[in-house]
């Protein structure tokens, strides 16, 4: 309650909470809080959801803007296999695991690659046979039969490593290049950069396995202390594409339009009144998206438009690929669209341990099922763009949150390591049949041109014309990035 002075007396104001609130915290970090967000285009809101639904207008923070230099790539399809792939059972071809099979790894090489973890045991070599491939003789586990014809479009980093064995730290790590839940994913960081190349799909996309979300669950795909507006919008890949979406059954469409007009007025109307209220202005444009969604989403992720020989490209022919099948088709018709980062998670935490690629109690088996999962569908995407004249446009990226240990874990399994794995790249003009760093002889440890997360990072927003050290957002006193104090982007790839 506040004292005004009027003629000699004083007279009593009234405040609400939300006044006593703003009027008492706001102040001048409100003032600072709106410039960021008027800054951002959060503010630029079309009065109304009036007009048609796949509109050509962009609400609020999906406003495009423009990239710092000429980018190589305006769309990332970001294959995430969760759980931990062993990266010397699939593209990291170490004979010497066979040669010293058996043998105690820290009696090789000294006590400093004693490995005390997960019940360690000797030199474990792999399992599966590897082979060379296309004109670069790369070396491919029979894993990847498929993937293997397309070695010669693939950049191979396998030294890319980080600095937890756990599985949600190291997804936290991976995806927003923290250990630490609440900071903002890779997905956020494109999106708050660049904005959205479609006003009527979310410009962040992200489709869970089908037996269900990853390690760490939505934290892997949130804002963290960036405005809700940039979170990736989760697409489930049957059914209504997001829950919720549909008009309330007898609704008619100028019903509806005429509701979401009014809520959008008094909205307006309260963010004019507070403008220190993020989470309206998020609030807002999500309105206006969903509507516009609701004419657009379900077409983009309907199948039935595609040919035969398209959907047998992907595996939809076939019980074992056509879960990640589907995801990947459907990350093909997002990016068609505009939509500027898919993420998909492949692996999910469901009833059985052997849902994701967490290989500890049987290596041959975990890794053979989730292989022929995911072999022919990612195949299918890569051959799909090239066609399409979309692969050069488009950024793959595969990796996972850590690699495995090249010792036996009771003698079938292998336990996590986050000292190396390998992961790819594909499209965006980057030189296929490439080899970037490696790990020692066993593949514990990256040895040569280490990569971290953060300068995986900032590779991947080099290749969209985004500069790591300017794409900054101020939060708590001081500038974040994505890639931290650290990160610069891998010359091989950006060349």
């Amino acid at each position: 309650m506040s004292q005004a002075s009027k003629c000699g007396k004083k007279e009593k104001t009234i405040w609400s909470r939300r006044e006593f609130l703003m009027q008492s915290g706001g102040g001048i970090a409100g003032i600072a809080l709106a410039s960021l967000l008027a800054r951002d285009g959060v503010f630029a809101i079309e009065p109304g959801l009036g007009g048609a639904q796949c509109s050509t207008s962009f609400p609020g923070a999906f406003q495009p803007k423009s990239p710092h230099f000429a980018p190589r790539a305006t769309n990332v399809i970001s294959l995430f296999m969760s759980g931990g792939v062993s990266q010397v059972d699939t593209f990291d071809y170490k004979p010497a695991l066979t040669k010293y099979a058996g043998q105690s790894m820290e009696d090789l090489l000294g006590a400093k690659f004693a490995v005390r973890q997960g019940m360690p045991g000797p030199l474990m070599p792999s399992p599966f046979k590897f082979q060379q491939h296309g004109a670069s003789g790369m070396q491919v586990s029979e894993l990847f039969p498929h993937l293997a014809r397309h070695v010669d479009e693939m950049a191979f980093i396998k030294s890319l490593y980080g600095t937890s064995n756990d599985h949600i730290q190291a997804t936290y790590e991976m995806q927003t290049g923290q250990i630490r839940m609440g900071f903002p994913s890779v997905g956020c960081w494109i999106t708050y950069g660049l904005g959205s190349e479609s006003s009527s799909l979310p410009a962040f996309v992200v489709m869970n396995d089908h037996r269900g979300g990853p390690l760490g669950g939505p934290n892997d795909w949130g804002s963290g202390f960036m405005p809700a507006s940039y979170q990736g919008t989760l697409f489930r890949s049957s059914g209504d594409p997001i829950v919720d979406l549909e008009s309330p059954s007898g609704m008619s469409a100028q019903q509806q339009r005429a509701r979401l007009e009014t809520l959008a007025r008094l909205n307006q109307m309260d963010m004019e009144k507070y403008p220190g209220n993020s989470e309206l202005a998020a609030r807002i444009s999500s309105y206006e998206l969903a509507y516009r969604m609701q004419g657009c989403a379900p077409e983009a992720i309907d199948l039935s438009s595609e040919t035969d020989a398209t959907k047998k490209l992907y595996g939809l022919d076939n019980a074992v690929t056509e879960p990640f099948g589907k995801q990947c088709l459907m990350a093909r018709r997002l990016v068609e669209r505009g939509v500027r980062f898919v993420q998909l998670f492949m692996g999910g935490v469901g009833v059985q341990n052997t849902d994701t690629w967490d290989a500890h109690a049987d290596l041959v088996e975990n890794h053979r099922l989730h292989a022929a999962e995911s072999d022919l569908p990612i195949a299918g995407l890569l051959t799909d763009l090239k066609a399409r004249g979309l692969l050069d446009s488009t950024l793959i990226v595969w990796h996972g949150e850590f690699g495995r240990m090249p010792i036996s874990q009771r003698g079938v399994g292998r336990d996590h390591n986050p000292g190396t794995q390998t992961a790819w790249m594909a499209g965006a003009g980057i030189q296929g049949g490439q080899v970037i760093g490696s790990s020692d002889e066993f593949g514990y440890k990256a040895l040569e041109q280490p990569v971290s997360a953060h300068d995986l990072h900032a590779t991947i927003l080099h290749l969209l014309g985004l500069d790591h050290e300017k794409l900054t957002y101020r939060y708590s006193g001081r500038d974040y990035r994505l890639s931290d104090i650290e990160g610069k982007p891998i010359p091989q790839i950006i060349a």
